[in-house]
């Protein structure tokens, strides 16, 4: 295997920084849904469908596990797209930086959404961070195909 460049070293960097955030966001999830489970005197059992509890649960877990979840939607296409990049030989000084960009803003989005859930804050960064995606996706389709 040839030597990585420095950008695709980047790129792979932001999707270990994405795998992070999810742990970051898995850690966080229990370590609030187990104790509310606890207070709401929750059997595990009545979890196996999810939101069947949400009513007994208060929003602030809530909005964690939420987040969790969120990590699996669009930030899935994002590891693929980034691989995809590195793979190609398509890394280059912006795709690091659209890389770099869905990170942060990713990370912002989790804060807001699992402390003041301020829906327009999280859309709008939502919003940016398939900005950055879209740029990702955009550029390296048309280069490869």
């Amino acid at each position: 295997m040839t030597e990585l460049t420095a950008a695709s070293q980047s790129m792979l960097h932001a999707v270990l920084a994405m795998g992070l955030l999810t742990l970051v966001m898995f850690l966080w999830m229990y370590a609030t849904r187990l104790p509310a489970f606890s207070k709401a005197r929750l059997d595990p059992q009545e979890a196996m469908h999810p939101g069947t509890y949400h009513d007994r649960i208060p929003s602030e877990v809530r909005r964690v596990a939420d987040n969790y979840n969120h990590l699996f939607e669009a930030p899935t296409l994002f590891y693929a797209v980034a691989i995809a990049i590195v793979l190609l030989g398509l890394a280059d000084g912006l795709h690091v930086i659209a890389a770099w960009a869905y990170v942060g803003l990713r990370v912002l989005h989790s804060l807001v959404q699992a402390t003041a859930n301020k829906v327009v804050v999280r859309f709008s960064l939502f919003a940016l961070s398939w900005v950055a995606l879209g740029t990702m996706l955009v550029r390296a389709a048309l280069a490869a195909f």
